[in-house]
């Protein structure tokens, strides 16, 4: 295929990234492993113990034996979790999620971080719709 044509997201989309994290969550501690998500912490509405910020970011530990209440709703992730002994309640907007992986072998997702779904690709909307599909063919080898 020569053209990828991007559909544009309306109004009435949700984001993938929670059904995505939701997913990736299940897969991660069906397979006996220990979830992580990289949160921006520099979003607005992002609550977070600031003592653990590098660079910007957060990773947290949302294993079900590390933390309680863990909810990935469509516009906010939150759990409680406890930092050197001391209660946190943690609330991130789904748009700061950066990342979900499996501690053992980093395997997951990186989400863009400055992602827009509602904007359209403007190469997708200069192409053309192709007037044809091309069949595939063929051919004998010998």
């Amino acid at each position: 295929m020569d053209k990828v044509i991007r559909l544009p997201v309306t109004d009435d989309m949700t984001s993938t990234r929670p059904y995505l994290l939701r997913a990736l969550y299940d897969w991660i501690v069906d397979n006996d492993l220990t979830p992580h998500v990289l949160i921006d912490a520099t979003a607005e509405q992002v609550e977070v113990p600031q003592q653990f910020i590098e660079d910007d970011k957060i990773v947290l530990n949302i294993n079900p034996g590390a933390i309680r209440d863990l909810d990935i709703a469509n516009d906010f992730l939150s759990f409680s979790a406890r930092f050197s002994g001391k209660p946190e309640y943690i609330l991130a907007p789904i748009s700061a999620v950066l990342a979900i992986y499996a501690k053992e072998n980093g395997k997951g997702m990186l989400f863009p971080e400055d992602e827009d779904e509602k904007e359209i690709d403007e190469t997708a909307q200069n192409q053309e719709q192709p007037s044809e599909i091309k069949k595939p063919h063929l051919t004998i080898v010998k």
